[in-house]
């Protein structure tokens, strides 16, 4: 009865309490759980709490029966500059501000994991995926001059909730299984000047019609082998997640309103150097191109006053969306045990953004250019053998410059010049956790 309670109230805390809203390699967070995000992310060859299933089911075995929740405090910085977009007589779309009207966030994480034998386990790990967010002050290029004192963004918020069977072959390798239970909200306002006819295939369901949600489902598979004393290897596959459609932003999204998880996969290593210390590298693919709402480009068509490609608008089966690139992570992380109680940890990851140059101008509504981060982090056991873990991260700022991005004749009737968008972003976060074996 105490173990069903304590499952409910991890799941129920990750639906109510305030989500992720932006995340950090393109929609994806940096890694899953506070223990792996000191190490920058690392975690598919690596079993170390009942939050692990999130990087690869095949941990949950090892790990015993655990449980863990905690928390991130997250803090984006986004900002957004137009130039070169104005004309005498007519309404400049020129802009020079942040994004930062929402923030910082809170997000939850949470596991339980429950050992049926010696060899299989049962639990669930409960992370937030990711997400996007802005929120700028009144910006011409999407509200018009008519909402001069409306604010512009999107909000976009995802949870995964993982049922995991985990299976031990034997002593050295193990495999693992997971639903990918999802759950996301979004809202889109001020953005008046894409709900028309010229931009969108169902005007009227573009901006301002407060929260959507959605639930969907996927698999996750794992492995993890102990291939010498000292060297364990890991692999993970998460399908995409086949979600249902924002029906309050069909006019917006591609396919109607159509938000999936995307696919990706991962292989990981974990070499225990010394008795103290620990290294891991893991490699992250992202298949964003796979989703049309993210993958797909902005279809601008410059056709007289029919600005975006015929059959390729907003929220139609192949409609314009934030153009992004496939995301290949990479991952390298330490961990050093101080002594019994103590155990330190750091990290770097890199990755090429997601946003080419001619995809500047939707993307300062997710302006996700983040390519590095570097990440420190500790877990210190208590006198009756619970642990307290902590991290913070620092995400390096990075630029795009836009090249090509606005397209002639937009919001100023063929009379304004194109101009530029650049988007920039930093973040930093920093969490806490608590976990004991039961």
């Amino acid at each position: 009865m105490i173990k069903n309670r304590l499952l409910a109230a991890a799941v129920t805390a990750a639906i109510v309490l305030p989500n992720i809203a932006i995340a950090t390699n393109g929609s994806f967070m940096m890694g899953n759980g506070t223990k792996a995000n000191g190490r920058a992310g690392v975690g598919i060859a690596i079993a170390d709490s009942a939050v692990s299933g999130a990087d690869n089911p095949a941990a949950m075995v090892k790990v015993g029966n655990r449980i863990d929740f905690g928390f991130q405090v997250f803090d984006p910085d986004r900002t957004a500059t137009i130039t070169g977009n104005e004309n005498p007589g007519v309404q400049s779309l020129n802009y020079d501000g942040n994004g930062n009207n929402d923030g910082p966030f809170y997000i939850p994480e949470g596991g339980f994991n429950y050992m049926l034998s010696d060899d299989m386990s049962v639990g669930v790990s409960v992370v937030g995926t990711g997400g996007m967010n802005t929120s700028y002050d009144f910006f011409a290029l999407m509200a018009g001059a008519s909402a001069a004192t409306e604010q512009s963004g999107i909000n976009l918020e995802q949870i995964r909730i993982l049922p995991t069977l985990s299976y031990k072959i034997n002593d050295k390798h193990s495999i693992g299984a997971s639903l990918q239970v999802a759950y996301q909200q979004f809202k889109a306002y001020g953005l008046q000047n894409f709900d028309n006819a010229n931009f969108s295939a169902d005007s009227g369901k573009v901006t301002n019609k407060g929260r959507d949600d959605a639930w969907g489902f996927g698999l996750s598979l794992g492995w993890q082998g102990q291939l010498t004393d000292q060297l364990t290897l890991g692999v993970v596959y998460n399908s995409k997640i086949d979600m249902d459609e924002f029906d309050d932003y069909k006019g917006l999204l591609a396919e109607q309103g159509d938000l999936d998880v995307p696919e990706n996969y991962g292989i990981g290593l974990a070499f225990q150097a010394t008795e103290q210390l620990m290294l891991g590298f893991d490699i992250q693919q992202i298949n964003y191109s796979d989703v049309d709402s993210m993958g797909n480009t902005l279809q601008a068509g410059n056709m007289g006053m029919n600005m975006m490609v015929p059959g390729q608008q907003l929220g139609d089966n192949n409609g314009s969306g934030f153009g992004w690139d496939d995301m290949t992570v990479y991952k390298l992380g330490a961990e050093y045990k101080w002594n019994k109680q103590l155990t330190l940890r750091a990290g770097y990851s890199h990755a090429d953004q997601p946003i080419d140059k001619d995809q500047t101008m939707f993307n300062q509504l997710a302006p996700a250019v983040i390519e590095d981060h570097a990440t420190i982090g500790m877990t210190y056991v208590l006198p009756q053998g619970s642990e307290i873990s902590m991290f913070y991260m620092h995400a390096f700022e990075n630029k795009v410059k836009g090249s090509d991005s606005i397209p002639g004749m937009f919001g100023c009737n063929g009379m304004c010049a194109a101009g530029e968008a650049d988007i920039k972003m930093s973040q930093d976060a920093w969490g806490i956790a608590y976990g004991w074996n039961f």
